[in-house]
């Protein structure tokens, strides 16, 4: 049953960047219709166990945690989601999972959380594997095929420093998040993050003038899935997982998101995308530099 649940976790997770590529609509409207149907798979347990009682509790610097977690979590989704557009499947997945990396070096700046050597160590591979991945190759991804091999290389490296964003955000997000977890359960907790972020992305579509409604079947289909395949089965796989195995052990099988949505991206015709050779190297040094990192014990208190 573990076995069954964290393969499909992984498959879950995998199919994010995949479906996202699929979709022609912006990535605010992406990333909205996302957070809007994140919304409603929560609310169902929220109601069940009436979590939202928590809330009461909380002060208003809870709040403002809150927010800027909503706000951290709205921009990630935005540079994560336009970078796909700009570069392969491949490259933005292994930049954007650096976060753990990212999350390492915020604890030690923000929170005063001396790291380990081996964090060290790792970190600082994982940083060398992203410096590879992120130089990009220019080969034409991104809708740029046709054009000058500088146009393309430019876009790509956006696309690229859009991922980096989006790890970095993602690691402030959880960062800013750590006190609401001591204070809130699972699911009261996700509902007020997800809230916030899901205004914050309405708000930034409208003053970025971009629509959200109407949108084509098609595009309904693809947000719908794209929440319930990395939420439901995804991160709730995940976070059932950790009950009954260690947290290094779940870190280890998240790391196989980025072998995942590639195999998914060249597998599926409409995007067929076959990984860059730096892409390859850089995303196995980062992945090392992550197993490193994630896996050294902690520092003695």
């Amino acid at each position: 049953m573990l076995v069954l649940v964290l393969a499909l976790a992984l498959l879950g997770i995998s199919t994010s960047g995949p479906l996202a590529r699929l979709s022609d609509a912006p990535p605010l409207a992406i990333a909205t219709w996302r957070l809007g149907f994140s919304l409603l798979l929560v609310a169902v347990p929220l109601t069940y166990t009436r979590g939202w009682r928590q809330w009461r509790n909380l002060s208003r610097r809870d709040l403002a945690i809150a927010i800027a977690a909503g706000a951290f979590l709205a921009v990630h989704f935005w540079s994560w989601i336009a970078s796909l557009g700009m570069t392969t499947v491949a490259a933005s997945v292994l930049l954007v999972n650096l976060h753990p990396v990212a999350m390492i070096a915020g604890s030690a700046l923000w929170l005063g959380e001396r790291p380990t050597h081996r964090q060290y160590i790792g970190t600082a591979i994982g940083l060398a594997g992203a410096a590879i991945v992120a130089l990009g190759e220019g080969t034409g991804v991104g809708g740029c095929s046709g054009t000058s091999t500088v146009w393309c290389r430019d876009r790509e490296l956006l696309g690229n420093g859009l991922a980096l964003l989006g790890a970095l955000t993602v690691s402030f997000y959880y960062l800013s998040a750590r006190r609401l977890r001591a204070k809130l359960d699972l699911w009261p907790y996700v509902t007020l993050v997800y809230g916030t972020c899901f205004v914050l992305l309405i708000a930034f579509s409208a003053l970025m003038g971009v629509p959200l409604a109407p949108q084509p079947a098609r595009e309904i289909t693809l947000f719908a899935a794209i929440a319930i395949g990395p939420m439901l089965l995804g991160h709730t796989g995940f976070n059932w997982a950790l009950k009954h195995v260690s947290a290094p052990t779940v870190s280890l099988v998240m790391l196989g998101e980025p072998v995942g949505a590639g195999l998914i991206a060249f597998a599926l015709p409409a995007i067929g995308e076959v990984p860059a050779g730096r892409t390859i190297v850089g995303g196995a040094v980062i992945l090392t530099g992550i197993v490193i990192a994630t896996l050294a014990p902690r520092r003695a208190d």
